[in-house]
């Protein structure tokens, strides 16, 4: 007699995330997007020494929190979760405290961004264990946002470090 391990077509079925995975991704979702919009802010409104390097800088932090919002996005909507990046949503939802809206001494900047790219990560190793715990593979997406915040914040805050 032979057996099989086939499955019937029924018996496959996509994952879906649970409303506390979606709304787990969401938080991250939003701060993911304000960072990006901060970081913009700071990045035409700085003014001061280092310049043209922290200027440089502020666009691979908004580079990288693009890119991973929209691997967030994406992640949510292949678990049939829907993302919200309505401004109003972002507005209402992010963890970030607002970035000044003139100009901003590169010093000052570097403390202020630093601290944004910490809250955004510091939301991310909040919801970290409820996801990893439901979805492995989403956490792993969370691993590698982590990380590279935390470099990119490490790389920032290293301008105004003095030895």
């Amino acid at each position: 007699m032979t057996t099989t391990t086939r499955r019937s077509e029924a018996d496959i079925q996509a994952f879906e995330a649970s409303p506390e995975l979606s709304d787990s991704l969401q938080r991250v979702l939003v701060d993911l997007i304000e960072l990006q919009l901060q970081g913009k802010q700071a990045h035409w409104n700085i003014v001061g020494t280092n310049f043209r390097d922290l200027h440089l800088q502020l666009d691979e932090l908004v580079d990288f929190a693009r890119e991973g919002s929209d691997t967030v996005a994406e992640r949510m909507r292949a678990m049939e979760a829907w993302p919200d990046g309505r401004s109003d949503t972002v507005t209402a939802g992010t963890t970030l405290p607002q970035f000044p809206a003139y100009a901003v001494s590169t010093q000052d900047a570097v403390d202020l961004i630093t601290g944004r790219v910490y809250a955004a990560v510091d939301t991310m190793r909040q919801v970290h264990d409820a996801v990893d715990a439901e979805d492995p593979t989403t956490a792993d997406i969370l691993h590698q946002l982590i990380e590279g915040l935390e470099k990119l914040a490490w790389l920032i805050k290293s301008e105004n470090r003095k030895v």
